[in-house]
């Protein structure tokens, strides 16, 4: 008997043990709690061929994303696959999540009958999924990874987080967390390398999505896509470029947003990628693919938008020009507080007071938009007059014209050049924060281009805001706003 009880004892020591909180939509699943996981019902006939499929959630989310006002989780059981549900923390980073995954990877790998899984990852859960079968190594336990608008190499929004303008509102919304910082893309820089070269990266082969859409406007993700559009395409959280691995197979870039690209109108395309068997990876060695990746980062970004933001007690009331030649112009209030009283007025008086509501569930969770377009609008000082109780706010312009093309910011050389053929010349207000506090203030005079000041060596990301102002070649003002994130390693080298 003392032998038994031994062997028992010694098997229960050596076996994984699951943290499964029961089946979903069960009683039993509070849900959205970090570190647990959820099996999904199992289907008439389970297929020894079909991989359990492990879906993950992004940020600010959690695994009831699946399977609440989504029909995923009920595509993937009537295809016949058993499905499992991670909770990860949704203001975590990439290592904390990575080494809460590897853990529930192996517990749904033994429960399952320690069948292959394949992993589905929403957003900013691809990037902690990978790091734990890279980092962590769970690899061995999963055949691929599907990533559906994963920003692999950040999220400008997370920058403009970090910004001069946007600080004030980050901080009080609760953005200034662990995952955002973690999503900036000069953090991204120093971190992709320290996977992309690690000895497990080609272990599992990655299967991309992403998408084109932003919705309707007047929602978050509309503002979203009109702020990431300087960057290219994008479904109003991410772009699609930010989305790519160059080792990765891109399966489809389709007219998704942030939302239904995580919804059952994507399952037809990945379906033919949820076979367990492996593939050869496209590149033969990290280096090509890291060449790739400084190829397809080269391009410059346009000039689109104008930032201003901060807070006020009782009122507060934002200046800011437009230029002739504007085909649209976009405005959006974000706040912590939702706003009744908000004036826009023209330079020759005309006020207008509707403005689409709406609320953020992305990078700002918890933020007020308060969006107005107009078309072909006056050039002229413009005002945005605001009144409400104690709050904080990102005032964002978007230009939708031809001079977003004439200022470029060239992020290897950290200088900002004028093509020279609509603008005559301009200056620059430089504002460094370091990880969200203000390091340095300055002023740059740029006729055809100049380098912005930047010799810092400490460890950190730094968040360069600048601010341009300057006039056309007819002589009309013209305002813009750039942001970007700059990663320093322990050796002062620049990211």
């Amino acid at each position: 008997m003392k032998r038994l009880g031994f062997m028992l004892l010694l098997l229960f020591l050596i076996l994984p043990v699951s943290v499964n909180a029961g089946t979903i939509g069960g009683k039993d699943n509070p849900g959205g709690v970090p570190g647990q996981w959820y099996a999904g019902d199992t289907p008439g006939y389970v297929d020894p061929t079909k991989p359990v499929l492990v879906f993950i959630h992004g940020i600010n989310s959690s695994s009831k994303t699946w399977w609440e006002n989504n029909n995923m989780y009920q595509t993937a059981f009537n295809n016949g696959y058993e499905t499992a549900f991670i909770d990860v923390h949704p203001d975590k980073d990439m290592w904390d999540n990575g080494a809460l995954i590897n853990n529930r990877i192996r517990d749904i790998y033994h429960s399952f009958g320690q069948k292959k899984l394949v992993i589905i990852a929403h957003s900013k859960g691809g990037i902690d999924a990978q790091n734990a079968l890279v980092q962590y190594g769970a690899h061995p336990y999963v055949s691929n990874l599907i990533t559906l608008s994963t920003p692999h190499h950040g999220s400008q929004l997370a920058d403009l987080a970090y910004s001069s303008w946007a600080g004030w509102l980050a901080g009080i919304l609760g953005s200034k967390n662990d995952a955002v910082y973690s999503l900036q893309t000069g953090y991204m820089k120093n971190y992709r390398p320290q996977i992309d070269s690690h000895i497990n990266w080609s272990k599992n082969p990655v299967y991309t999505l992403a998408g084109t859409s932003w919705g309707s406007f007047g929602s978050s993700l509309y503002w979203g896509g009109l702020y990431l559009r300087a960057y290219g395409s994008n479904d109003g959280a991410v772009t699609v470029a930010n989305s790519r691995l160059p080792y990765a197979t891109e399966v489809s870039v389709g007219k998704w947003n942030h939302t239904t690209v995580r919804e059952a109108g994507t399952f037809p395309y990945f379906r033919p990628y949820l076979t367990t068997s492996t593939k050869q990876f496209a590149s033969s060695s990290y280096q090509e693919n890291l060449t790739a990746l400084e190829t397809m980062e080269q391009e410059p970004a346009a000039v689109a938008a104008l930032h201003r933001g901060g807070e006020f007690e009782n009122a507060v009331i934002e200046t800011f020009q437009v230029e002739e030649n504007v085909a649209k112009l976009d405005l959006d209030w974000l706040s912590d507080k939702k706003t009744k009283d908000l004036q826009l007025v023209s330079p020759s008086g005309d006020v207008y007071h509707h403005f689409d509501h709406s609320m953020d569930d992305g990078i700002f969770q918890g933020g007020h938009h308060h969006s107005f377009q107009i078309a072909t609008p006056e050039a002229g000082q413009w005002k945005m007059k605001v009144k409400n109780n104690k709050a904080a706010y990102l005032m964002t312009a978007g230009f939708h014209s031809d001079l977003n093309e004439e200022i470029v910011f060239d992020e290897s050389t950290l200088e900002v050049k004028n093509k020279g053929n609509k603008v005559k010349d301009f200056q620059v207000n430089i504002k460094v924060n370091k990880d969200g506090k203000k390091k340095k203030h300055s002023l740059l005079k740029v006729t055809s281009k100049g380098k912005v000041p930047f010799t810092y060596k400490e460890e950190g990301i730094y968040t360069i805001t600048l601010d341009v102002t300057g006039k056309t070649i007819t002589g009309e003002v013209f305002e813009r706003t750039i942001v970007k994130s700059i990663y320093v390693d322990k050796n002062g080298k620049k990211h």
